[in-house]
């Protein structure tokens, strides 16, 4: 166990400061009890100057705010500044002995600080506190929703004189961070400007736009796994996110959309894993495993898979915000990765799922987040490895014969209370360029067609394939119909209809402002 700081540096566990500073708060909790946790994503400092110069990863504060030197000031600091970190939290309080909780809440007992202690130390540890009824006193809640973002509805609990707004349960509760990023989209009313969009298009272009984007958003969750699924795959992937939200989640439930998205069961074992995990690749000279992520142990996926479902019944119930919700629930289960197969489609569905129950997405449509991601890979992957790269160093784990990988240290902790604002503001950003871009591109495409087949028909009576077929050949070489299309496919057209053809077609798809 060390000491607390009492020098400034300038560099925490490789993280370096943007000034000489003094770090504080959970940094100095992390140091002092030398707890095994990947750094929290924003740490505080106390810096040598009165007017420092904060930066994204660390925010610093003036000498004068600094906290005293002991566990009770820390704890305070952090939750000032830094709000309520379980990772951190679950860790000391399995570190320290109860009665030193004990005694710095008894400090201040009628306090919202000491309060607050004592029921998250109760909470996570499941072990009561020798603390006498604070006495009539006004409720407060446990998170500060101008901190971090809570559930609207929460439970009080009498014996602690705190509102428990915690989005899940001690078995799987990430938070997020209230940033000036999520607020901003939380006021642009995303719901409400798709459904405006949606009033202004006719009912049958708007089916037609609803269903191309759900098979696109089906297609491009294979294709991001590196798969092309056949028409029917793919068509039975869409139907089961367009039902994303009616049944409430349960395993039977994940196990029976796993079914639907591997299909052919003869190689892969459908079910939770009964194995270790990992996601990365083999030395092909060892065979040995090179993870760029580490699964959660398979004796911890029953505890861990009731806690999703939890949280997405609590969050619902709590009315949490749909996006935050979404998006910790569906990277919470991608982090855990609990089948052997199908986890990256089911993350996904999850993210339908969460806003469909919330009735967040318009009725009829089903926002192609997919695409959206699709389309941002590398961010994609970036925000997976935002919290999985630095929880590496913190998973001991030795080879299996068959070349899996069998974790050898508790890390049912690292799944259950990660931070995911990055993940929150990564999704709002999909579902912005949806609403924004993927829908009124949609529209507009099938606006025009209709334009283009109407006016195709009164040149030429054709069938309704063909004229798909002669659009697409018109789309891919300029609005100019090619030497090829000429001679096979369209050979039968004289040159004045092709060139008429060519007319309709740039008065048709020609792009205004």
């Amino acid at each position: 166990m060390g000491e607390w700081f009492s020098q400034s540096v300038m560099e925490f566990r490789g993280r370096a400061l943007p000034e000489a500073g003094l770090p504080a708060g959970y940094a100095a909790i992390i140091e002092r009890y030398d707890l095994q946790v990947p750094s929290p994503p924003i740490m505080v400092a106390v810096a040598e100057r009165h007017h420092p110069r904060p930066t994204e990863d660390w925010h610093l504060v003036t000498p004068r705010h600094a906290p005293a030197p002991d566990l009770g000031g820390q704890l305070t600091f952090a939750f000032r500044y830094e709000g309520i970190d379980l990772q951190v939290l679950a860790k000391l309080f399995a570190t320290v002995e109860a009665g030193e909780i004990e005694a710095i809440i008894r400090a201040t007992p009628t306090g919202g600080f000491a309060r607050r202690l004592w029921f998250l130390y109760e909470w996570l540890t499941g072990q009561a506190l020798d603390i006498a009824d604070p006495g009539k006193i006004k409720f407060i809640p446990v998170l500060d929703s101008e901190q971090q973002f809570a559930l609207d509805v929460g439970e009080p609990s009498s014996r602690h004189k705190v509102v428990n707004n915690l989005p899940g349960t001690p078995q799987f509760c990430p938070l997020v961070r209230r940033t000036a990023a999520l607020d901003a989209y939380a006021e642009l009313n995303l719901p409400g400007r798709a459904a405006k969009a949606m009033g202004k298009v006719r009912p049958d272009i708007m089916a037609r736009a609803a269903a191309f984007l759900l098979l696109n958003d089906s297609k491009s969750s294979f294709a991001i796994e590196g798969e092309r699924p056949t028409g029917p795959r793919a068509a039975r992937w869409g139907q089961a996110i367009a039902q994303a939200g009616n049944r409430p989640l349960s395993v039977n439930e994940f196990n029976r959309l796993q079914h639907i998205v591997i299909g052919d069961s003869r190689f892969v074992r459908l079910g939770l894993r009964h194995e270790g995990g990992f996601v990365g690749t083999h030395d092909r000279e060892t065979n040995m495993p090179v993870p760029d992520h580490i699964s959660a142990r398979h004796e911890d996926l029953p505890d861990l898979m009731a806690g999703i479902v939890a949280f997405s019944a609590r969050a619902l119930e709590g009315r949490l915000n749909p996006v935050v919700a979404a998006a910790t629930l569906a990277f919470g289960f991608v982090y855990v990765h609990p089948y052997v197969d199908g986890n990256g489609r089911l993350h996904r569905w999850l993210i339908h799922h969460a806003l469909a129950q919330a009735k967040y997405s318009p009725a009829g449509l089903v926002f192609p987040v997919s695409a959206a991601i699709f389309r941002n890979l590398d961010a994609y992957r970036q925000v997976l490895e935002s919290y999985s790269a630095p929880l590496q160093p913190f998973v001991e784990w030795r080879k299996t014969e068959g070349g899996n990988v069998e974790v050898l240290n508790a890390t049912i902790d690292y799944y259950r209370y990660f931070d995911a604002t990055a993940h929150a503001e990564f999704l709002y950003a999909c579902v912005q360029k949806t609403i924004d871009e993927d829908l009124p591109e949609e529209v507009w495409y099938l606006q025009a067609f209709d334009r283009f087949n109407l006016a195709m028909q009164d040149l030429i009576d054709m069938p309704m394939p063909q004229v798909e077929l002669l659009q697409k050949f018109l789309a891919q070489n300029d609005g100019i119909l090619s030497k090829r299309a000429r001679e096979k496919e369209f050979v039968v057209l004289s040159d004045d209809e092709i060139r008429r053809v060519e007319a309709i077609y740039a008065e048709t798809f020609l792009r205004s402002e």
